[in-house]
């Protein structure tokens, strides 16, 4: 491999899950990396993600899939719920013939297990280098490396950069500069202990239950001792993207017209984070030079095929078999990891935005929503998410 970093590191803008793996990845082709952090402490908020199983081959290929596997609860099957009349829509089964079929589990983790996961991995690491409580202002991009610039007025120079910093990048900022889309729909997150979870709801499953404009999910954490919920709606007020404290009035307010049964989780939290989302439209390009963008930052997408964190793993691989395909030339590498990833991850955010639309289906919609799967063998699921769940390292260079 031809190496032209003249000895100089690797730049990664964020030390999430998407900026771990990228470093992870880099450091398995021997190179040097520094992780750029804004916060003071590393780790991760939030509850529970959901791991389709291109995660998991993800994760086997930057050799954190033992480690995730550990912290991971898997699921017997996925459901959808109609929130109205509380019948079933769909079921999903993603037990033995789910892993034949996909040669992985689907599993739900808490967010802060999977990103350890991954972090203990680059802890032992040779050549990577972790600095927090450093927000970038301003990044340079020249001939043959890259200049980051921080609020203290830290200059941080490598051989390439990697914006990894999520959906408010200041790296996308500067190599795309394109603006955000409001979505209206806002994301309330908490966690339930088991005990307060009521009994004919404890299931091992990721469920979901549907209804106008809105919907809940819920799925067990942390060996069943917890369950994650998820609550989402289109809000009245005009939004901005953000996060702050949210209300239990706020979130009954919206859910008046579900049944009884989905309602009693709405009790559950004793604190709420509420989330106003946003993605972006898709965009030919994430960089230039020795430039790129993983993640969040290259592809923000709405939660509702729960592949944020799978597609952050993903990219990571695929950043990884460029640069080992193109011998370490960092300018090909980073627009052949474009090339193989702007189209998948433009598909997974557009079939994000419709598959909110079916979710929340309302009026003559929801009857044909709830009619569309019935009589659907566990087969025919598995072929209409082969595109999503068959992806492997061994396949990501096609």
């Amino acid at each position: 491999m031809n190496d032209k970093t003249n000895g100089r590191p690797v730049i990664v803008v964020g030390g999430g899950i998407g900026g771990m793996a990228a470093a992870l990845a880099l450091s398995q082709l021997g190179l040097r990396v520094t992780i750029l952090e804004q916060t003071a402490e590393i780790g991760e908020i939030g509850a529970g993600i959901q791991l389709g199983p291109n995660a998991f081959a993800a994760l086997d290929a930057l050799d954190a899939g033992a480690a995730a596997r550990r912290r991971a609860v898997y699921t017997d099957q996925l459901v959808m719920m109609d929130a109205i009349d509380g019948r079933e829509v769909a079921h999903i089964p993603v037990g033995d013939a789910f892993r034949q079929r996909f040669g992985n589990p689907y599993a739900v983790i808490h967010r802060a297990d999977i990103h350890l996961s991954v972090y203990e991995g680059v802890q032992h690491a040779p050549g990577v280098a972790v600095h927090t409580s450093t927000r970038i202002e301003r990044v340079e991009v020249g001939a043959d490396g890259v200049r980051v610039i921080d609020t203290r007025g830290g200059i941080h120079e490598g051989c390439a950069l990697i914006g990894a910093d999520g959906v408010h990048s200041v790296v996308r900022k500067a190599l795309v500069g394109d603006a955000h889309r409001v979505s209206g729909h806002v994301v309330y997150r908490g966690v339930v202990a088991r005990e307060d979870m009521p009994d004919d709801l404890r299931w091992n499953a990721a469920a979901i239950w549907v209804g106008p404009n809105s919907h809940i999910v819920h799925y067990p954490l942390r060996g069943g001792e917890q369950y994650n919920l998820v609550v989402t709606f289109h809000s009245r007020e005009k939004e901005e993207w953000g996060v702050r404290e949210g209300s239990a009035e706020e979130v009954n307010s919206y859910f008046t017209e579900i049944c009884e049964r989905p309602r009693r989780l709405l009790s559950k939290p004793t604190s709420w984070k509420r989330w106003s989302t946003a993605d972006r439209d898709p965009v030919e390009r994430w960089g230039r030079g020795r430039a790129t963008l993983l993640g969040d930052a290259a592809h923000p997408m709405l939660q509702y095929l729960a592949q944020g964190a799978c597609m952050a793993l993903e990219d990571a691989v695929t950043l990884r078999e460029s640069i080992r395909a193109t011998g370490g030339d960092l300018d090909a590498a980073f627009r052949l990891y474009e090339g193989k990833r702007i189209v998948r991850t433009a598909r997974v955010v557009l079939s994000a935005r419709e598959m909110g639309r079916i979710y929340h289906a309302k009026g003559i919609e929801r009857q044909v929503r709830n009619s569309l799967w019935q009589g659907r063998t566990p087969e025919r699921f598995y072929d209409a998410m082969e595109w999503l769940y068959g992806w492997s390292v061994a396949c990501c260079m096609d």
